[in-house]
């Protein structure tokens, strides 16, 4: 039986439909993306399915049972006053009830007299417990909040303290934990980095239930989906990721154009006879097609199919620049204040044509690296020579070239000032702005509409380099594909800071990527999937040299390689009490397993119990303290 069914769905605020004609089945395990334009609908749908919108017209059924989990764009807390961690245990409040009733029934068999009555009623809650996470539900807690990019030590931290982005990787945590019947997310890859993307692809892989997601991440979709669903004027569905939805796509498109092309030279064709022959001796059988003719226009008479309102940009490199665009030599990133370099770069060379794409995890420094290649602020140290001949257009990810007390004209206006009004507004209409959209206030613009306008200025400058930092935000699917396929036909040299892997792999001729670990900027001549590919080699290689080493031999190997800042005595220090703690967590893990044996099958002992049970908890404990502090050294 499907989870959901939708019959007919419609909405309308008012005189505006947004939707009508929806019917959909979502079928146990689905990995579905649904996609579309902004504004066709697609949040909304979402909303009336999980019962927080009614429909103007339709039903939603729901499998009996069914739990519903859903994360929004902006996540919100009913209260403010927990932590990250407090709020993550909520998921578990009937697991932890289950505990204190065990921790209560091991304090009451302590009485000889009662142990008897209550030995039975432990057993059966003891084994509940264990098939229901009981032992395992704080790792699995630090697992998910250290995959989606918290720090350790950012769970103790309140609520009402956390950055929206936080808050809604916050609640996609809870929502993960709380393993719900089916997940549906809207844009749950905008406040991640590649690693916690990667990480939570990974993870709804394995996921046992189903998945509706509204996303603009097209790399996400086709690593976790397998259907796409399509809203426009009516729900298209396609079966395979997004690389297959956009091939089947574009052979859709062909067919219905053909189809239509072939039923118009037959009209024509039709009507030319029907023209001839009216009057003439063949006029019985010119009024019969006559007749045929119009019962086909009235009943099977076919559309043209349309195509998208779509963003229509034009970006030209101006001058030809020197073949030398860019080179570093012993660079460092930082602020000199800060009395540290945030990481060190090797020698660069980046020359025309060509694409570097910057990748790392947030706050890594990547817009601080890109602003000292820009030469806006100075290196920690080293030098950055730019090349010459060289014009520079740089969209930034705040968009702080643009005035927010101007309108869209004035903007426009200053960027070109030779172009005319009308012009202003015919250029204006290829970016989606129409009517009386040209003369709103940038401080009213959606972050898109924002992303629109920053790139109609820049596509007015003739840049020969592009500094491109997040140029995807906020743009919807077919917005991102326009610009993809424009920055590909791009005669100039780009370098692009980017989470959106799609893009990066198709327009990435080299990757950069900063590695705040290792306080170092790692260069890979190749393609986005090249470098993962190399990646995926070097760690099977590592890990088969690794496996092939004695103890002792891994133990020297370490030894040999300290990470960087950290002297070779220093490393040894921390390799001997990474090996002292991997004992130690092995020795505690035996005995816990031990304990855990006795308790599956307890004595009529009650008192024994509860130091089981006691125990139990020391060791659990200790594992987990000796965890902590196995990873921050594992960290360096």
């Amino acid at each position: 039986m499907p989870l959901i069914t939708t019959f007919n769905l419609a909405k309308s605020y008012g005189a505006e439909d947004i939707f009508s004609g929806i019917s959909v089945s979502v079928p146990d395990r689905a990995r579905i993306g649904l996609v579309g334009a902004n504004g066709v609908g697609k949040t909304t749908l979402l909303r009336v399915i999980l019962g927080l919108e009614e429909s103007s017209e339709g039903a939603v059924q729901a499998a009996k049972g069914l739990r519903m989990g859903y994360l929004p764009q902006e996540a919100s807390f009913e209260s403010l006053q927990g932590t990250l961690w407090t709020e993550c245990l909520e998921v578990f409040r009937d697991l932890r009830a289950r505990q204190a009733e065990l921790t209560r029934l091991e304090h009451a068999m302590s009485d000889p007299g009662k142990a008897d009555g209550i030995l039975e009623k432990y057993g059966r809650l003891q084994h509940e417990f264990e098939i229901l996470g009981g032992y395992t539900y704080e790792t699995r807690i630090r697992q998910v909040l250290t995959g989606l990019g918290f720090a350790p030590g950012e769970e103790k931290r309140p609520i009402d303290q956390l950055s929206g982005g936080q808050r809604t990787r916050a609640l996609l945590a809870k929502l993960l934990l709380s393993s719900p019947d089916l997940l549906l997310m809207d844009e749950p890859t905008n406040h991640l980095d590649i690693s916690a993307i990667e990480w939570l692809e990974s993870y709804l892989k394995d996921w046992d239930g189903g998945v509706l997601i509204v996303s603009h991440d097209r790399y996400f979709l086709d690593q976790v989906v397998n259907t796409i669903w399509e809203m426009d004027s009516e729900m298209e569905f396609f079966r395979g990721n997004y690389s297959a939805y956009l091939v089947q796509r574009e052979a859709r498109y062909k067919r219905l154009l053909d189809e239509y092309q072939a039923q118009q030279e037959f009209i024509e064709k039709e009507e030319d006879y029907i023209r001839r022959n009216i009057s003439g001796q063949n006029a019985r059988q010119a009024q019969g097609r006559r007749k045929r003719l119009e019962r086909m226009l009235e009943e099977a008479r076919l559309t043209p199919p349309g195509e998208s309102r779509n963003l229509r940009l034009n970006l030209e490199a101006g001058a030809r620049s020197g073949d030398l665009v860019l080179r570093t030599t012993a660079l460092d990133i930082g602020y000199a204040d800060e009395g540290r370099p945030l990481f060190g770069v090797p020698d660069l060379t980046l020359v025309r044509g060509e694409c570097a794409a910057i990748i790392g995890p947030n706050g890594a420094g990547k817009t601080t690296f890109l602003k000292t290649l820009l030469e806006e602020i100075p290196p920690y140290s080293g030098k950055v020579v730019l090349g010459a001949n060289l014009k520079v257009g740089y969209f930034s990810q705040a968009h702080e070239g643009l005035h927010l007390d101007w309108d869209l004209m004035k903007e426009i206006e200053a960027a070109a000032p030779q172009m005319r009004p009308a012009e202003i507004r015919d250029y204006l209409a290829k970016f989606l702005f129409s009517g009386d959209d040209v003369f709103k206030e940038v401080s009213v613009l959606s972050g898109g509409e924002r992303g629109r306008l920053a790139l109609a200025c820049l596509a007015l400058q003739g840049a020969n380099l592009l500094l491109l930092d997040e140029p995807t935000n906020h743009l919807d699917l077919p917005a991102q594909e326009v610009l993809q396929s424009i920055l590909k036909d791009y005669q100039g040299t780009i370098l692009l800071v980017s989470h959106d892997r799609y893009l990066i792999d198709a327009l990435a001729t080299q990757v950069w990527e900063v590695l705040p670990a290792e306080n170092r900027l790692r260069v890979f001549d190749g393609t986005y999937t090249q470098y993962k590919s190399a990646l995926a080699a070097e760690a099977e290689r590592l890990s088969a040299a690794e496996n092939a080493l004695p103890k002792r031999s891994k133990t020297q190997h370490a030894e040999r390689t300290p990470s960087a800042g950290s002297s070779k005595t220093e490393m040894k220090k921390r390799q001997m009490r990474l090996e002292a703690l991997e004992a130690e967590i092995s020795g505690l893990e035996a005995e816990l397993a031990a304990i855990t044996r006795q308790l599956e099958s307890p004595t009529p002992d009650g008192g024994q119990i509860q130091k089981l049970g006691l125990e139990y908890n020391r060791l659990q404990g200790e594992i987990e303290a000796r965890m902590v502090e196995w990873g921050k050294l594992a960290e360096g």
